[in-house]
Formats: structure tokens, C-alpha cells, sequence
């Protein structure tokens, strides 16, 4: 089994990188580090976060804007060598990326494959970290970059990969579509039923509820579209708001996310949501203006949380 640690960064494409930077800082409040070539770099994570002073979290990069990369942390780096074998055996293809490739990604080794659904997965090793403390484009309170929405073409396949080749754990699922966790944070990935591939939103956690009610009031200022929320998740109990960014990529912010703990992790015993319960995808009753949270072709579509 392969241990991954976390998710360590993502890696968007768009044709429109000065909108999608001024975007990340001035509307997301995320703090730009850099902007080298044709990709620029965000950080989002704050002490009393995660604290765990990630180089970036979310790079942007001029290209296809449905070309989404999402590397994760090894628990071990000595492990690497051996994943691409795990891989290869269990019918993944991979390579490992080129000196320029690890460079570009601030990490020493990476390994490139693919879930099964085709979206693009990057296994890193010894990620760099940064003395510098964060300071945010705005004050949006976010602590750190928490958890995305992966779109998938076969849900209880791609599950299958994701809890058995690698070690993450089912923690829900509503319908069809299980709510996955790495370490203690109640999902780091949610599978989506839904045409195509790619990520179709990020998680941002922030300080409190009232940040959350801060940032609705000053997105809605600003004219951005909010498509979800304010609201909160009965799933992982958090209180969360939803809003589109560029190339129509959905952002969320939430607070008060459910732990399951070390010593719970054992015992835990996934919950069944029905989709066709409006109060499954929020308890207060807002509703989504989201493609992939909406029912299509008669099939009922699943939700973020």
C-alpha cells in the first residue's frame, strides 16, 4: 500500500494567468511567493493551521485550463523507489519526472501517473518548506489549503483505488460518491460522478464562522458568483460558502470540518446519505448552483462537502 501524508499542492492550467492571479490574491486572499515563467505560486497556510509551512499550495500555469495536477506527500520519502513498482504491478503506468519537473514543483523527486479515470496524479518526495510566515493578498482568514472535489467516471472503481493501492479511508458517502481522508480531516478527497476529468473544486479552511459571512458579503461587493451556501455540511459538519472562480473552477471556503481521530479510526463506520434529501448536502437548506451537485440525464449527481 502506498502512505501518502497529504495532499501537497495543485497545479491548474488557464489561458488567462494575470486574471487568475489577480483572482487568488485580491478575491481568495492567498498570498503570491512567486511567478517564474509562465506559472505563478500561492501559499495558503498559516501557523495555527495546519502549521506546516508547505512551499506553495496551488500554482497556476499557462495552459489548458482543464489540465489539473494534484501532488501528494509521501508519509516516508524513503517509500518512493518502490511506489512506482506498486503502480506498474497494480497496471498504472508512471514515469519519474525530469530534474526540471521536480524543480517546478519545489520538491527533490516526483513520480507521475494516473487514477483510474484518467486525472492526473503526482507522488512527491521531500516537498520543500518555507521559514518565511504567511501573509495573505486579504484578509479572507484562511488557515491552509485543506481538501478538493475530483471528478470521476466510476465511482466505486475509483474508490477501490484510492482505499486499497493507496491508504485513504472512507469516511461518507453521499449516493455514490465516497468522501475519502488521509489523515485525521474528515475527507482530503470527494469523488464526483461526472463527465470528464479534472478537479471541480478547492477547499480553503478558514478561522470562523464569521469569516465566512465576511467573505459572502465582500464576493458578493466584488460581483463574483457565489453557487453555493452560506451553509453548513451535515456530512463533515462544516459551515461553508461556495463561489466561481476562473475557467469556472468552483473555490469554497469552510470552518469547524470534522476530525476522526487516530484512536477512532478503527471503530468508524461510514454513513449513507441519500442525495434525493435536500438536507443532505446542507443542513440549512441552501441549495447549489453547482453542474456537478445538480441532477443530469435523470441520474442523481452527488455533492461537496
Amino acid at each position: 500500500m502506498i502512505n501518502l501524508h497529504d495532499i501537497r499542492y495543485l497545479r491548474v492550467g488557464t489561458h488567462r494567468l494575470d486574471d487568475a492571479v489577480e483572482f487568488a490574491t485580491r478575491i481568495v486572499g492567498l498570498q503570491l511567493v512567486g511567478r517564474e515563467g509562465k506559472a505563478a505560486y500561492f501559499r495558503s497556510d498559516k501557523e495555527g493551521g495546519r502549521g506546516d509551512t508547505r512551499d506553495h499550495t496551488l500554482v497556476y500555469f499557462e495552459g489548458d485550463p482543464a489540465d489539473h495536477r494534484i501532488g501528494f506527500d509521501l508519509c516516508n520519502p524513503d517509500d518512493f523507489d518502490s511506489v512506482a513498482g506498486e503502480l506498474e504491478t497494480a497496471g498504472h503506468p508512471v514515469r519519474e519526472g525530469t530534474a526540471e519537473e521536480a524543480a517546478a514543483r519545489r520538491v527533490k523527486r516526483v513520480l507521475m501517473t494516473q487514477d483510474p479515470t484518467g486525472n492526473q496524479i503526482e507522488i512527491v518526495a521531500r516537498a520543500f518548506h518555507s521559514g518565511v510566515r504567511y501573509f495573505p493578498a486579504r484578509d479572507a482568514g484562511i488557515t491552509d489549503f485543506s481538501h478538493i472535489g475530483l471528478r470521476t467516471g466510476n465511482a466505486r472503481r475509483d474508490e477501490a483505488f484510492w482505499t486499497t493501492l493507496m491508504n485513504a479511508r472512507v469516511s461518507d458517502r453521499i449516493s455514490e460518491a465516497p468522501l475519502l481522508r488521509i489523515n485525521t480531516c474528515h475527507h482530503s478527497l470527494a469523488l464526483f460522478p461526472a463527465p470528464g476529468t479534472g478537479v471541480q473544486h478547492i477547499n480553503h479552511q478558514v478561522e470562523d464562522a464569521d469569516d465566512i459571512m465576511r467573505s459572502c458579503y465582500f464576493l458578493r461587493e466584488k460581483g463574483v458568483k457565489i453557487v453555493f451556501g452560506p451553509g453548513r455540511h451535515p456530512l463533515s459538519s462544516a459551515i461553508m460558502l461556495y463561489f466561481e472562480g476562473p475557467d469556472a473552477m468552483v473555490y469554497e471556503y469552510s470552518v469547524g470540518v470534522k476530525h476522526i481521530r487516530h484512536a477512532e479510526d478503527a471503530a468508524y463506520r461510514p454513513r449513507q446519505f441519500p442525495f434525493d434529501d435536500p438536507y443532505s448536502l446542507c443542513m440549512w437548506g441552501s441549495r447549489p448552483d453547482i453542474r456537478e451537485f445538480s441532477k443530469t440525464d435523470a441520474k442523481p449527481a452527488v455533492h461537496a462537502v
